[in-house]
């Protein structure tokens, strides 16, 4: 490890665009730079990329981040997780369209390998780079002779910021412990679990050696100075580390799309033993430093922002995103209307695929206000519904919640959330904690800081959200909102009999 320390310059890719920024000493995040890149969808159901433009874009933003606000100590890497690459080694060029985290191709090959006693979900990338290499490579003949590299997002950055095969040997082909954990192709110990690879006939010479998510691996030889990379963390992890939940039962929730609250176990046994908890999360690896691998937990929310374009899009109930909550705000109740943000199912804890949208209650004195009141309170009970599944699969206690992602600007849904959990909610001090907890991920390499419990430290919150209600309240708002729920779940039964 350095001692010199000094500023990250970090390249973050999500579902729909590639940004890079530099995340200096202080923790704070400048120079940032975006290029757009939305995902096809060339049939219902299938989500594809072009890799070789992602590869593009990443070196674009890159460069521009380092010419404004270089030089820089070491490189850290964030990605959308599960999202599956193949490409030749030889030529570094991708043999396929990249298949997207959110794809369902695959939920045929789940259910048949379900049957056989091996449980995979559509969205991990297991069965992702099966469809790859049924297309290109059914013999398997070329991956069996490490002519074809798999990886997911964060291998694809690693590989071509370390020059690609333009590098020869030096080119980096790995991914870190917390990318490859959501694979579902590892073991408890978090190394690639070869009976399975076997069973999936997906050969181990093409998949990249597991790293820490702290450390140098390699040097970013495409970029100015040939910068160490040292931070690699999938999405949700690397928004844990940058709200500073580096220590047992500090939690954070993402409020996007969609949403996700991650919660810090600890080292030490793997919660679930790898499987769905009892109250419905999934065990994760929050990060692994100096070998040691850090565990967690994550809770699923399949819909948060999506209801409010929906109230945009679709019914034009609202004008823009923005305008959510000063139209909530024109009524103090949403006068006993309960909104369940089922419109694509529901994940933890339930996980119920057949579920469906469901707005109750509605009197001919329900307005416009009324109803998006319930949208974002509906999306807060969600939220409360994660808080619970996640302290009863832990075991550890949520003193404060912390939480990022678009839906955090909304003063109204912030409020309603922490009514609807009963507890504090402290906003991330930037908008999306994903960059800056690569950059602290790879600071924490360079001497910026000395252990994971120091990156703790970094964190204060833009502001802090107290339940105004009583518990009184809070505990009969939540039983009307769950007798929502329970009408919203099984509306369709074929699909809430699929689980994964």
């Amino acid at each position: 490890m350095s001692a010199s320390g000094g500023s990250i310059l970090v390249v973050d890719v999500g579902t729909s665009g590639v940004r890079a920024a530099v995340v200096r000493p202080d923790a704070t995040v400048e120079h940032e730079y975006r290029v757009p890149l939305l995902p096809d969808s060339p049939a219902p159901g299938l989500v594809e990329f072009d890799a070789a433009r992602m590869a593009g874009a990443i070196l674009e933003v890159a460069h521009a981040a380092l010419a404004d606000g270089g030089p820089v100590a070491g490189v850290g890497i964030a990605n959308q997780r599960a999202s599956s690459i193949v490409w030749e080694r030889a030529t570094g060029k991708p043999v396929a369209p990249g298949i997207g985290w959110q794809d369902l191709r695959t939920v045929g090959t789940c259910l048949v390998l379900q049957a056989e006693g091996i449980r995979l979900a559509p969205n991990a990338s297991a069965t992702k780079v099966m469809a790859i290499l049924d297309e290109v490579d059914p013999e398997r003949a070329r991956a069996e002779q490490g002519e074809l590299c798999f990886g997911t997002v964060d291998s694809w950055v690693a590989w071509t910021l370390s020059g690609g095969a333009a590098a020869g040997s030096d080119v980096l082909h790995v991914t870190d412990a917390t990318n490859a954990a959501v694979t579902a192709l590892v073991d408890a110990a978090v190394g690639w679990d070869e009976p399975l690879l076997q069973t999936l006939r997906i050969p181990s010479p093409m998949l990249p050696l597991i790293v820490d998510s702290s450390g140098t691996v390699g040097h970013a030889t495409a970029l100015p100075g040939s910068p160490p990379i040292c931070g690699i963390a999938g999405d949700q992890q690397a928004s844990l580390v940058g709200q500073g939940c580096t220590l047992p039962g500090l939690a954070k929730a993402t409020f996007g799309t969609g949403g996700m609250l991650d919660q810090c176990v600890g080292p030490g046994t793997v919660p679930g033993a790898l499987g769905r908890g009892a109250a419905g999360t999934f065990p994760i690896v929050t990060f692994r430093v100096d070998g040691q691998t850090t565990w967690g937990t994550e809770a699923v929310m399949l819909s948060a922002g999506t209801c409010i374009e929906w109230l945009r899009d679709d019914l034009g109930i609202i004008a823009t995103a923005k305008e959510s909550e000063p139209v909530a705000a024109q009524c103090a109740t949403a006068g006993d209307v309960w909104f369940v943000p089922a419109l694509l199912g529901l994940g933890t804890p339930v996980w119920d695929f057949g579920a469906r949208g469901t707005l109750v209650g509605l009197t001919r004195g329900s307005g416009r206000p009324e109803i998006v009141r319930a949208v974002l309170e509906g999306v807060a009970h969600r939220g409360a519904d994660l808080v619970e599944a996640s302290e009863q699969d832990s075991g550890f206690p949520i003193a404060a919640l912390r939480i990022d992602g678009g839906m955090t600007d909304n003063t109204v849904f912030v409020q309603a959330l922490a009514e609807a959990i009963g507890r504090p909610v402290e906003i991330s001090p930037v908008p999306e904690a994903t960059t800056l907890g690569a950059g602290l991920l790879a600071g924490l390499a360079v001497g910026n800081y000395s252990s994971t419990t120091e990156l703790a430290q970094t964190f204060s919150p833009r502001h802090t959200v107290e339940p105004a209600g009583t518990e009184s309240d809070r505990v009969a708002a939540r039983d009307r909102w769950l007798a929502a729920r329970l009408k919203s779940e099984g509306t369709i039964p074929e699909l809430s009999g699929i689980s994964f």
